[in-house]
C-alpha cells in the first residue's frame, strides 16, 4: 500500500515520487518508485540516456545529499498519450543516508522530443537508528585462512509498526554486509538469540498475543529458516543441543505457506 504519493510538473506530462512508508533504519533498502503519466497526445520516447531519470536528495537544512553512485536506469521503451509507466530504483546505495534526520527526494526526467525536464514535487522520509537489543561477534571460517569476525546486531525500529530487524557488520561497525528486517514485534516482549556452531543466528521474538516467530540466518544474510510457533501449554523456547544444533522446544509448530524450507519440504523431515 502506498502511503506518499507526489504530483507535479506540465500539465501533459506529470511525474509522481512514492514511496511504501515514510520512515527507513539506518541501511535499509530505500525504494522509490516514479510513475509518469502521458497526456500530451503524443509517444513518448524515453530510456535510451543514461540520464534520463534522475534524482536529487536533499537534507532537512536543504543541503544536497552526496552521491555514491548514480541507479541504473537505463532501459528504452515508448510511453503512449494516456498512458502511465512506472520504473522503481533503490536509492540506498547510491546516496549517503547514514545521518539520521529528514530527508527530501525529487524525481527528474529528460524528454528529448521536447528538450524538456520535467520534476516532481519532493516528498518526505526519515532515517532513523532503531533502539540497539543485542549483539554478537562471530567468526566466519574461510578457505583456511582464520575466521573474518563479523557482528551481529538486533535493532527494534517504530516503523508502520514495531519492527525486528538484523544487522551484519564488522567487528568495528563500520561496514554494513546486510540490514534485513525479519518481522514485527509486540512491544512487551524481548527476542532470544542464539549462535549456532557454523555461526548461524538464531532468533525467536513474540510477533503476536500468542504467537511467536523463528528465524535463523546466516553471517552473509540469507534466510535459511522460518518458522511460525504458537503460545499453547508451554511457551516456546530456543533450546541448544550436545551438537550445537538450535532448535525450538515447547508451544506448537504452525505450518505457514511462507515457511523456509517450504511447507511441503518441512513436513518430509
Amino acid at each position: 500500500m502506498f502511503l506518499m504519493v507526489a504530483v507535479a510538473g506540465f500539465s501533459q506530462v506529470t511525474v509522481e515520487v512514492i514511496l511504501d512508508q515514510e520512515v527507513f533504519l539506518r541501511d535499509e533498502s530505500l525504494p522509490v518508485q516514479v510513475r509518469i503519466t502521458n497526456r500530451s497526445g503524443q509517444t513518448l520516447k524515453l530510456g535510451r540516456e543514461t540520464d534520463w531519470l534522475s534524482f536529487a536528495v536533499e537534507n532537512r537544512d536543504g543541503n544536497s545529499v552526496s552521491r555514491v553512485g548514480d541507479p541504473p536506469v537505463k532501459e528504452e521503451f515508448s510511453l503512449e498519450s494516456s498512458m502511465v509507466a512506472s520504473r522503481r530504483v533503490d536509492l540506498a546505495p547510491y546516496f549517503n543516508l547514514s545521518n539520521p534526520g529528514r530527508y527530501l527526494v525529487t524525481a527528474t526526467i529528460k524528454i528529448p522530443e521536447w528538450t524538456q525536464e520535467v520534476a516532481s514535487k519532493p516528498r518526505n522520509f526519515d532515517i532513523v537508528r532503531g533502539t540497539k537489543l543485542w549483539e554478537q561477534t562471530v567468526g566466519v571460517p574461510g578457505s583456511g585462512a582464520a575466521p573474518e569476525p563479523r557482528k551481529y546486531i538486533l535493532h527494534q525500529a517504530q516503523l508502520k509498526r514495531l519492527t525486528l530487524y538484523v544487522r551484519i557488520t564488522d567487528e568495528g561497525e563500520f561496514k554494513t554486509f546486510r540490514l534485513m528486517p525479519v518481522g514485527t514485534l509486540v512491544s512487551f516482549s524481548r527476542p532470544e538469540a542464539q549462535v549456532d556452531k557454523t555461526s548461524n543466528l538464531h532468533l525467536l521474538f513474540q510477533s503476536g498475543p500468542r504467537s511467536f516467530t523463528y528465524t535463523a540466518v546466516t553471517a552473509n544474510g540469507d534466510v535459511i529458516v522460518r518458522q511460525s510457533h504458537a503460545y499453547t501449554a508451554s511457551r516456546p523456547n530456543l533450546r541448544a543441543d550436545e551438537d550445537g544444533r538450535i532448535r525450538v522446544v515447547g508451544g506448537e509448530r504452525l505450518i505457514a505457506p511462507d515457511d523456509i524450507p517450504p511447507p511441503a519440504e518441512a513436513l518430509k523431515r
